[in-house]
């Protein structure tokens, strides 16, 4: 019988799980939001799924080791070895989620050398773009694209998720034209991932993974801020649960 290898990550907004068969070929993935139980969610996204080993990674897989007795791995790890299937030439990865972003430079053998990560704030993260746009009442899914529309960008000089949004309701009113907001907080979290990446990789290709590589604005700005080539997975948001699977199988 086949043997089938699962990688969950659970994450501070969604929870992803890859199953790989023993080719590492992905034969199922599947998501749910992580509300505000994470193990039961877990438990519901789990269930009728065969596997015959998993490994967990994200910020709840500490809970998901106790709760199912399963190894882990870091999300540094996770994703680096799930991007490097997609795109073997790349050496930089810079991952965008929730709560957290980080960026990594690899070896030309594929493994970590250097990373850097910002997890003391919401600074630079998708929960960052998600209060601005609700602030300017857009739809998160329609922000990148609205940004995109706007001829200049406005200078947004915080980064803190507070302060910035009392700055976004203040050029509200003074009539300032809603896109060019928008431009300008999506430059000001690419000036941050930038320096990031800097920080760590100074040439090369960027891989983008992580449910922010979906917005069109930050692939674009990342790119010609950089000047470097960027590549999104199919599926940006499921890398580092397909690296955890493709860990298990290694195992």
């Amino acid at each position: 019988m086949h043997k089938r290898f699962a990688g969950i990550d659970i994450g501070s907004r969604t929870i992803e799980l890859v199953v790989v068969n023993e080719e590492g070929k992905i034969v199922e993935s599947l998501q749910s939001d992580t509300n505000f139980d994470p193990m039961a969610e877990a438990k519901k996204l789990l269930a009728g799924v065969q596997y015959d080993c998993i490994m967990a990674t994200g910020y709840g897989r500490t809970l998901f080791e106790l709760a199912f007795e399963s190894p882990t791995v870091t999300e540094i790890k996770a994703h680096a070895t799930g991007a490097r299937v997609f795109f073997p030439q790349a050496l930089t990865i810079l991952d965008i989620g929730g709560q957290d972003s980080k960026a990594i430079a690899l070896a030309e053998n594929g493994r970590v050398k250097k990373f850097e990560m910002n997890d003391r704030c919401a600074a630079g993260t998708g929960k960052f773009l998600e209060v601005m746009a609700r602030t300017l009442g857009c739809a998160i899914e329609a922000f990148g694209k609205e940004a995109l529309l706007a001829e200049q960008d406005v200078h947004i000089s915080s980064m803190c998720t507070v302060f910035a949004e009392s700055e976004v309701t203040s050029l509200i009113a003074k009539g300032t034209n809603p896109r060019e907001i928008a431009l300008g907080l999506h430059a000001s979290v690419i000036r941050r991932a930038a320096g990031m990446i800097n920080r760590v990789s100074s040439e090369g290709d960027i891989v983008f993974t992580g449910g922010v590589a979906k917005n069109p604005c930050m692939t674009s700005l990342l790119a010609k801020r950089l000047g470097r080539r960027v590549f999104i997975p199919e599926d940006p948001q499921c890398i580092g649960a397909f690296g955890a699977a493709l860990l298990a199988r290694e195992r």
